[in-house]
């Protein structure tokens, strides 16, 4: 059962020092390897100070809504009066990004909110039924999302080349007379994928959005097959786990909370498309989620529940 971290957040002093101090050096101590070679304790991060002073403050007001927060307001998009903006990392992007937020997902549950605080620039969060027209841009965007047909990041750049080249539905493009979404998956051949990855560094790269849907995945279904979505290059990480503390029962572990897919996509995408060293340049974007991750793991130990 998943712990509720608003909840675990306002009850910090519930144990007392001593109590505490003896539940992270058994942490430490009793955790099990996955939980000690968690990825997010190498992140380059920005420090998280402010949060601990505002976990120590308690909840605070939303500076536009003044609705009662903890950290910053999953509504306006903003932090709480208690964190300074200043304060918080802001994370620039090779690429924009959209969210399609399902109308039933609990905002405050929901980590989409981090992308949209982190990288405010590159950001867009819609509510599922609006959201935009892609058909023009099919050749310039994708969508991470797992399925039968779904390729790996670094044959991005193989499978966008057609639409580039000829449009999404070109008649005299065979692969192009259905949706993608129903199309036989295609391997690229090596030397064709290399060509494809040189044409796309000389001319910048193609891709230029990626859409997100941020929903339970039991949810999923309605926003996947809406006709706006179909005939879009799906992108599914597949070597990625998550450390999400509400992940659903029943689901592989490579099924990820929204901030995760969008954090481990761009570090994929810096390496396997833009050829680039990655250096911790998008660790920031889970400042949020790391902080929240350690203190409900934590909170569980102290509970026994660990």
């Amino acid at each position: 059962m998943s712990l509720n971290s608003s909840t675990l957040l306002n009850e910090e002093n519930f144990q007392g020092p001593k109590r505490n101090i003896d539940c992270l050096e058994s942490l430490e101590l009793q955790a099990p390897a996955s939980f000690q070679d968690n990825p997010l304790q190498q992140l380059q991060l920005a420090s998280q100070e402010v949060l601990e002073k505002a976990k120590k403050s308690g909840r605070s007001k939303c500076p536009r809504c003044s609705s009662s927060r903890m950290f910053y307001c999953y509504t306006c998009f903003v932090p709480v009066e208690t964190v300074p903006t200043k304060e918080i990392p802001t994370v620039k992007l090779p690429l924009k990004i959209d969210i399609i937020k399902h109308p039933n997902e609990t905002d405050g549950k929901s980590t989409a909110v981090h992308a949209k605080l982190l990288a405010p620039d590159d950001v867009t969060i819609y509510k599922y039924p609006c959201i935009p027209e892609y058909e023009e841009k099919r050749h310039e965007i994708a969508l991470v999302f797992p399925g039968p047909n779904s390729v790996s990041v670094k044959d991005i750049a193989f499978h966008l080349q057609k639409y580039a080249k000829k449009g999404a539905y070109d008649n005299n493009d065979d692969c192009s007379r259905e949706p993608f979404l129903k199309q036989a998956r295609i391997e690229p051949k090596e030397e064709d994928l290399n060509e494809c990855i040189s044409s796309n560094s000389s001319e910048g790269s193609r891709l230029k959005k990626i859409i997100v849907i941020d929903s339970t995945w039991n949810q999923t279904n309605k926003i996947i097959t809406d006709e706006r979505l179909q005939g879009l290059l799906q992108i599914e990480l597949k070597t990625r786990k998550t450390c999400f503390w509400r992940h659903q029962k029943g689901k592989p572990d490579t099924y990820l909370s929204t901030i995760e897919a969008i954090y481990y996509f761009l570090v994929d995408y810096h390496q396997e498309i833009l050829k680039e060293n990655y250096k911790g340049q998008y660790d920031n974007l889970l400042f949020f989620f790391s902080f929240m991750y350690t203190l409900i793991k934590n909170a569980k130990c102290c509970a026994g529940k660990e």
